[in-house]
């Protein structure tokens, strides 16, 4: 019996990504629009050569609080398994860091923030 997903994971950039679904997860994900509110989006340089290959980018966004609450930020909300939630771990590199956060929909989910 595989594992049933139970944790919730938001995504605003790259792990919306196809393949990055694929060599994270070894498989694609199905997500539900939703939004974050109270942060803001810029883009980091990434040098680590394995994520780039995966996502075929050098720069990903990132998010950070924004002084502003109104401030969205838009995405994807996955229902994924705990183990999952740890491939999702290596894939990010060390400038990001997971948190908890509720979303537009009233769910909370983890996201990955600027570390």
């Amino acid at each position: 019996m595989s594992e049933r997903p139970i944790v919730l994971l938001f995504s605003y950039g790259t792990l919306q990504q196809e393949g990055v679904q694929l060599s994270s997860f070894g498989r694609l994900l199905c997500g539900e629009d939703d939004a974050m509110f109270g942060y803001r989006t810029d883009m980091l340089e990434i040098t680590d050569p394995a994520v780039i290959q995966a996502s075929g980018k050098r720069f990903h966004p990132v998010v950070s609080p924004s002084s502003n609450p109104e401030d969205k930020v838009e995405g994807k909300v996955f229902s994924i398994t705990a183990a999952e939630l740890q491939a999702a771990d290596a894939y990010e590199v060390a400038d990001y860091k997971r948190i908890e956060v509720p979303l537009q929909s009233g769910k909370k989910a983890w996201v990955y923030v600027q570390g």
